[in-house]
């Protein structure tokens, strides 16, 4: 079958060569969901779809069930535009955070994308920790991160800011965009080449939405100005959804969010730097704590490295560390954290009662 239509979708050899292992089923691309209901582009045009009782039953995560940008097969269920989903293709990239307000469960924000731009404002919403661990998700993710730091003109020490960031980018590109002038807006739409995914991913009200929408060349996404009070925007978005742009180009924009709980991420890349100098502490096990010959402590003492950012490494390895743990296990790997076993807690808390 030639896929024209599919193509312009970002359709690649090896999802059309999958695809042939699924006959009597229909090729797509999921471009939108809200909960349980999925919108995928066909061949043929648009369709509703949700996911059929075996992959549901099948399913063993969240990881299993379709996301934005995930290509999947689909079998028309007798109605007019409407379908149901059999098969996800297996993902060539995929950026998962844990979902909030669970215990461990992932939830994908995109699939398939080539390029994560992270999103972060110059003004209040500014934050290196925070940027940190964007990287270390986008990283593991296995698609190319860049950074996108928008709002420039809203910021009065850009030069400094600028010398903050490329301190934890590791070599990721960085951008500096403006909605009021325009600047960066080129460099964004020349990352992100025909038939390429991106996706953009940043805290509510960073100017994603007026990002794209610049580059879509309309106004399709609403947004809404600034805060006065604060300086924040206010977030728009409330769903994921993928959409074409005039370059040829394809482009993922999700709602911001308010947290980045890690699910997975990759450490080692975001905080190369550290990892190197880990490499030159006189013994093999060193913990970068008061060990004699530590390289670590010796670049925090010398100010080659921001004592927050080893902080922040260390916390963010804790975090990974969680996964694939359940509920009741986080909560004891905390304790023995904290306190060195539930024992030690509890003797803890007589000591408390005793004062």
């Amino acid at each position: 079958m030639v896929y024209t239509n599919l193509k312009k979708y970002g359709l690649s050899d090896r999802f059309e060569q999958e695809a042939t292992m699924y006959g009597g089923f229909a090729l797509a691309r999921i471009t939108e969901q809200h909960r349980d209901l999925y919108k995928a582009v066909r061949e043929d045009g648009y369709a509703k779809a949700v996911v059929s009782g075996k992959l549901r039953y099948s399913s063993g995560s969240a990881l299993d069930f379709p996301a934005v940008g995930d290509w999947v097969m689909l079998e028309d269920d007798g109605t007019d535009g409407n379908a149901v989903i059999h098969h996800v293709l297996t993902r060539s990239s995929v950026f998962v955070r844990q979902a909030a307000g669970t215990a461990g469960d992932a939830q994908v924000v995109a699939a398939n994308i080539d390029v994560v731009f992270i999103c972060m404002s110059l003004n209040a919403d500014f934050n290196l920790r925070r940027l940190e661990r964007y990287l270390t998700v986008a990283w593991d993710s296995r698609a190319k991160p860049a950074i996108v730091l928008t709002k420039s003109d809203l910021c009065e020490d850009l030069a400094e800011r600028l010398v903050e960031v490329e301190g934890v980018s590791m070599g990721v590109p960085i951008v500096v965009c403006s909605s009021e002038n325009g600047d960066g807006f080129d460099e964004v739409s020349a990352r992100i080449g025909t038939g390429k995914t991106a996706a953009f991913i940043g805290s509510s009200g960073v100017g994603k939405s007026t990002m794209i929408n610049r580059l879509l060349g309309e106004n399709a996404l609403a947004t809404q100005a600034i805060r006065e009070g604060d300086g924040k925007g206010r977030h728009t978005t409330t769903h994921r959804q993928l959409l074409l742009l005039l370059n040829g180009g394809i482009v993922i924009d999700t709602p911001g969010m308010r947290e980045l709980s890690l699910y997975s991420g990759d450490v080692s890349r975001t905080f190369e730097d550290i990892e190197d100098l880990a490499t030159q502490c006189k013994f093999s096990n060193c913990t970068h704590s008061d060990e004699p010959g530590c390289a670590v402590r010796a670049a925090i003492a010398d100010g080659s490295l921001a004592e927050k950012r080893f902080g922040n490494y260390q916390k963010l390895g804790r975090e990974i560390n969680y996964e694939g743990l359940n509920s009741r296990e986080r909560e004891q790997e905390k304790i023995n954290r904290m306190f060195g076993g539930k024992k030690a807690l509890k003797n803890f808390q007589k000591s408390l009662k005793k004062k």
